[in-house]
């Protein structure tokens, strides 16, 4: 009978490590799906950091853009508004000669 006994704690270490085995290959081919995972979405948290570096250039760029344009559509409407007034004052002159002769 002690022959039969050993023979079945065998079986059961043999059963068990076979679990355990299994169990093992299974955690561990999960760890590496995880670290892959892990590994894609920190390449893609990169190049979303580059685009949105890209964006911030960019958005930079054409706000000094829109500053200067402004600056000289200012410019534009004050020298335009010189000239209307430079106008202005000459019909004013012509009006008073026209009215001196007349």
């Amino acid at each position: 009978m002690a022959a039969e006994e050993v023979l079945q704690t065998v079986d059961h270490y043999k059963t068990e490590i076979e679990r355990l085995t299994k169990e093992l290959t299974e955690t561990t081919h999960e760890k590496i799906q995880a670290a892959e995972y892990g590994l894609v979405v920190l390449e893609e948290k990169l190049t979303l950091k580059q685009q949105y570096d890209e964006l911030e250039a960019d958005y930079d760029c054409l706000k000094q853009e829109l500053e200067q344009l402004r600056e000289c559509l200012a410019q534009l409407g004050q020298e335009e508004q010189e000239r209307e007034g430079a106008a202005s004052n000459k019909k004013r002159e012509c009006g008073a000669l026209i009215k001196v002769v007349v």
